[in-house]
């Protein structure tokens, strides 16, 4: 892999790493209504979580895709549906009484496993693979899996830091539900430019 590759390679996980997108938008809410240590673990999940992905479909699934491209539009469905679940949880989540927020944060697993119906993720890892290691073989799709990670968990960090910065703002239960509203809806936003719609 060329410098000018790897250059690339690094702006490309940079923009796509701090847009808003499913994994972000969570994050914001998590750190507003758990606070930034308790969403520790989901931002793990989601840079390991994903680096994971990015390797594995370097390594074969971008192949399986091209073999089968009715997998792709079925795990685009599944995605899709998943996230309008989870919008809907976000939106209807209780705001706290006078204690901590009610509810759990994602924990790691549940964070890597999202990564597998997150429509943004795939197109990531994806074009990741498609433009920056098409022939570079093996050690080419793991070096592009480790250079997201390490672009990937500071920008989720600073999406679950936003929203601790927020979490002050939002101490009222009417401000708090609105936020959630507001998170629920972006989040089905967030399917738009992902599935082509």
């Amino acid at each position: 892999m060329t410098a000018d590759i790897l250059l690339a390679l690094t702006l490309f996980a940079f923009a796509t790493s701090i847009t808003p997108g499913p994994n972000n938008i969570m994050l914001l809410a998590s750190g507003a209504n758990f606070g930034l240590r308790r969403t520790v673990p989901h931002m793990l999940g989601i840079s390991i979580g994903h680096a994971v992905m990015v390797a594995l479909v370097g390594l074969g699934l971008l192949g399986l895709f091209e073999a089968l491209p009715w997998l792709r539009q079925a795990l685009m469905a599944v995605s899709a549906a998943y996230l309008l679940w989870l919008a809907w949880k976000i939106a209807h989540a209780a705001p706290p009484g006078d204690g901590p927020a009610k509810g759990r944060p994602f924990g790691f697993l549940q964070a890597a496993g999202f990564q597998w119906v997150n429509p943004k993720a795939w197109y990531m890892a994806i074009y990741a693979q498609t433009n920056f290691a098409p022939d570079a073989g093996p050690w080419g799709a793991v070096v592009v899996a480790v250079i997201f990670a390490a672009i990937n968990l500071p920008s989720v960090a600073t999406w679950a830091a936003m929203g601790t910065q927020l979490r002050r703002w939002l101490h009222g239960p009417g401000r708090l539900r609105a936020f959630n509203i507001t998170m629920a809806v972006l989040l089905v936003a967030s399917l738009y430019p992902m599935l082509g719609v």
